[in-house]
């Protein structure tokens, strides 16, 4: 059980002085400080936010709901309702340790494909939730700078970058872009269950085919992950599938960036308009030859950079 609320400066005092001797050593990003109190886990934050998370979650959360209101005179009931609205709108996969893989770059002519899978514990939630990764659809780029690094520090993950050139071989070796996704939704998925022995009630990757096609995309590997389950839109009901968004995301803009400083110009993510002049461009000063190392050269683009 989960349960969280604002409380005032004068409950945020309270609190310190209540918890001072059950607070843990380590204390979550943005957090006054993390205790234990039986079975319940109280997070509170700086931003006035506290967390209850546990068996007993509903019983500490009652005692500093009371003690907000005999203080400011303010119910918070309200907010709390709000959070169980939330939180039965999600799916079970959500207040859970779970293993979540998600890629990004693939509609982009320019650039890598990232994809990465995350594991997020119960412990972390908070932690992610303080970050605004449980809104994960609403964070823009300039927020994904801001606190991907955050996330990379706390977060298990296993990423893998497919360069153009590893993704133009496979695309010629009749690897269309759903299989070369299942490869590497699978490899990464390895990957990190071999760094540690992960408790996790669910592993969740965000859905891009039906099943039967995933598995079937990975008839000719040697290692498959099968206990899966698939979602659409997966970074929005699953914190771990978020975190792998997030991460791949974070590094595709670096890349597109490096990219951008190596042949002086601005890289345009997509596959506009505005990707096909920038194409014509860069084969103007460095010859057609380049865009194998830095595009998909199967993308209805490469004919419109080199017709003209």
């Amino acid at each position: 059980m989960t349960i969280s609320f604002k409380v005032s400066d004068e409950t945020k005092e309270k609190m310190i002085d209540y918890y001072k001797d059950l607070k843990r050593e380590k204390t979550p990003p943005y957090a006054v400080f993390q205790a234990d109190e039986a079975d319940t886990v109280i997070t509170l934050y700086e931003s006035g936010k506290v967390v209850f998370q546990g068996v007993s979650a509903d019983i500490d959360a009652n005692i500093w709901r009371e003690t907000e209101k005999i203080t400011t005179g303010k119910e918070v009931i309200e907010n709390e309702k709000k959070e169980k609205k939330e939180d039965a709108d999600r799916f079970d996969y959500y207040f859970v340790n779970s293993i979540g893989s998600d890629e990004v770059g693939t509609g982009d002519y320019f650039g890598p494909i990232i994809v990465t899978a995350s594991y997020v514990s119960k412990d972390n939630i908070s932690f992610l939730e303080e970050l605004g990764v449980r809104d994960s659809k609403k964070i823009t780029d300039e927020k994904i700078m801001k606190i991907a690094d955050d996330i990379i520090k706390r977060i298990p993950h296993e990423t893998y970058i497919l360069t153009n050139e590893e993704y133009n071989k496979m695309q010629q070796n009749n690897c269309n872009m759903n299989k070369i996704k299942a490869i590497l939704h699978n490899k990464v998925l390895l990957g990190l269950m071999k760094k540690d022995n992960y408790v996790t009630d669910y592993v969740v990757v965000d859905q891009f085919t039906t099943p039967r096609s995933y598995f079937s995309f990975l008839k000719d590997e040697s290692n498959v992950y099968r206990k899966i389950t698939f979602t659409p839109r997966a970074e929005d009901k699953c914190l771990s599938v978020a975190c792998s968004s997030i991460i791949s995301r974070y590094i595709f803009l670096n890349k597109m960036k490096e990219l951008g400083k190596e042949l002086n110009v601005d890289i345009p993510k997509g596959a506009s308009v505005i990707v096909d002049n920038v194409g014509k461009e860069i084969v103007q000063k460095n010859g057609k030859e380049i865009l194998n190392k830095i595009a998909k050269t199967n993308f209805k683009n490469t004919e419109k950079i080199l017709n003209n």
